[in-house]
């Protein structure tokens, strides 16, 4: 702990030069460069990232996103580290402690802060950027004399990064921050879209869509919650064993079957399941989960990320009965939610290990993009720096 507030003491106030992962253009392999990263200002503190991992969202910004005004950008988002100073007005941090870097962010005070029925904050990054871009206007990263962006507001390819203290949750110091780093979006993101926004019951049948990491954390959700039958649907059919370690009865591949996929899952379940989840971010692929599900009472939630195409169905559908609904974060307030799954974590109530499958350094970043590109990882972490 000397050595960590002597290293505090020499670099607070100042710019710190270190390296980060940039894109500088979409499509294009991230490259590592020396950045700038200026102290933080009035509630902002800064972080020494530790760990981060690579999330679908952040390959959904460089290869899909295709508007210019979101670069150059550093991407990452789920990630743990250590803050190393903070900035006028922050009270609730000091240096040293540990901490998850947020997207959703829970300033506390706001009406939707103030609402048990929203995770949303008005005083997040979304509220002060551009959608488009994916990133607020302002960002504390520089490189070759160039503003960086910061992605959902974090930006945690880089060894250190600056954010607002509404969009940070203090976690315990015990907490292994290259395994817990995955609650700063997929775990929770899938588990509280579970039990959180769907409010799966006991007894009931439910259907996920898509296995990565969000699904898989949904499957997990779904069996906290008491589900009798969770249908775990994927057109890799390698994630059939995987899918089972998180508590799926059942595996469906769409790819083997000539009929669509939801009457697949209305055979098998007498009519349809209670409650489906589409975590692919796949506009026909949130239809079909719609249509997967009972009428009468069946809810479906939409998970995956896309901002760029429209989503459709017949109003039948919905007048049958059938709710659609969307979760961001897992309906989690962002503070609150990731210290409590932390939490669990720690008393071995969750399952956050089992979603590892590879471990690789921040100069392997182009290899973990395409480890998930191909569907060869769940998650893989990227260790940036030591604690």
């Amino acid at each position: 702990m000397v050595t960590c507030l002597s290293a505090t003491m020499a670099t607070a106030g100042k710019v710190i030069r270190c390296k980060a992962a940039v894109a500088w253009k979409s499509n294009k392999p991230l490259v590592i460069e020396d950045i700038e990263v200026a102290p933080p200002q009035a509630n902002e503190v800064r972080i020494k990232i530790v760990a981060t991992a690579v999330c679908h969202s952040d390959l959904y910004q460089l290869f899909e996103n295709k508007h210019e005004d979101g670069f150059p950008i550093v991407l990452g988002h789920e990630a743990a580290g250590i803050i190393e100073s903070v900035g006028s007005g922050v009270t609730e941090y000091r240096p040293g402690d540990h901490v998850i870097p947020l997207f959703i962010s829970q300033c506390r005070e706001c009406r939707f802060c103030k609402s048990p029925k929203t995770n949303q904050c008005d005083k997040g990054w979304a509220n002060a950027g551009r959608h488009n871009a994916m990133a607020p206007l302002e960002s504390r990263l520089t490189c070759k004399g160039k503003k960086v962006l910061q992605f959902l507001g974090t930006g945690t390819f880089s060894e250190y990064t600056v954010v607002n203290q509404v969009a940070v949750a203090k976690i315990d110091p015990a907490a292994p921050l290259d395994k817990v780093c995955l609650t700063g979006c997929g775990i929770c993101t899938g588990y509280g879209a579970a039990v959180n926004t769907a409010k799966v019951e006991p007894g009931s049948t439910c259907a996920v869509f898509g296995l990565g990491a969000v699904g898989l954390a949904a499957v997990m959700g779904c069996q906290a919650a008491g589900a009798k039958r969770i249908i775990a649907v994927d057109i890799n059919p390698e994630k059939a064993e995987k899918a089972k370690v998180f508590g799926a009865t059942d595996f469906v591949n769409p790819k083997d079957h000539s009929k669509p996929i939801s009457q697949v899952l209305s055979e098998m379940t007498d009519g349809g399941v209670d409650f489906s989840l589409e975590c692919v971010g796949n506009v026909g692929v949130m239809r079909s989960a719609l249509e997967s599900c009972v009428k009468g009472w069946g809810v479906s939630v939409i998970v995956g990320l896309n901002n760029i195409e429209d989503i459709s169905a017949r109003p039948l559908m919905l007048i049958a009965g059938r709710t659609w609904k969307g979760s961001a974060f897992g309906g989690f307030k962002g503070k609150d939610g990731v210290e409590k799954m932390v939490e669990a974590y720690m008393d071995k109530k969750l399952k956050v290990d089992e979603f590892i499958t590879h471990n690789m350094t921040l100069d392997q970043v182009n290899d973990a993009i395409e480890l998930m590109k191909e569907g060869k990882c769940i998650r893989t972490v990227l260790n940036v720096s030591p604690k």
